[in-house]
């Protein structure tokens, strides 16, 4: 499988490109800013980009959207409950005294286990409500590595301080979602370095089992 990142906005935001080196089809997650870069890195990669998807809607996940939808004709894939972030992506931005672009609307929702396939690979779907009430995790067990978004950083977590956040809702998503998943398992979060289940169940203050 292709796997690559591309570090994206002010706010770093991991973008990562997934491909199919069998069939060349490919998926976008997170495209939060920089979509000139994502669509080079697709360009190189030879991907034709059918989905987009979004583990959460915060402005700096989904501002790349429009322009990444646009140059591919990609679907858009977010959780139902954070629909409503999509058309405030630039009105947050501004009070952080950043640009960014709204979002289209969704072609379909993310929904807690479903699959969503590209080329000879698949990807299950983890609902973990918590940083916001829609937010998601991608795994794709064959290659052992979960997508988490803002929900598991390497040694932390999400933030819990913004409207329709909740820390208690967060930690039992980490738990019952992504602590059930194998050690060996490489997580790839949001923002920062990449890390791995075992690691974090043994050594994230924020987890305790």
């Amino acid at each position: 499988m292709i796997f690559e990142t591309v570090v994206v906005g002010p706010l770093e935001v991991n973008c990562f490109i997934l491909g199919c080196a069998e069939t060349g089809e490919g998926v976008v997650v997170d495209p939060g800013a920089d979509g000139e870069r994502i669509l080079a890195t697709v360009s190189r990669l030879g991907l034709k980009i059918s989905y987009v998807i979004n583990t959460h809607g915060h402005f700096d996940h989904v501002g790349g959207n429009k322009s990444v939808l646009a140059a591919t004709g990609a679907q858009l894939f977010i959780h139902e409950s954070d629909i409503p972030f999509l058309t405030r992506a630039a009105d947050v931005a501004a009070m952080y005294n950043l640009v960014t672009e709204n979002s289209p609307r969704p072609d379909r929702l993310l929904e807690d286990g479903m699959t969503i396939t590209f080329g000879t690979h698949s990807i299950r779907v983890l609902h973990t409500p918590g940083h916001t009430p829609g937010g998601c995790c991608l795994y794709l067990a064959e290659a052992g590595i979960v997508i988490t978004g803002d929900t598991l950083f390497a040694d932390g977590v999400g933030r819990t301080d913004f409207p329709g956040s909740s820390h208690q809702a967060l930690i039992d998503s980490i738990r019952d979602q992504l602590m059930t998943l194998p050690d060996e398992t490489r997580a790839y979060p949001g923002h920062g370095p990449a890390t791995t289940i075992g690691h974090e169940r043994r050594h994230n203050p924020y987890i305790s089992l």
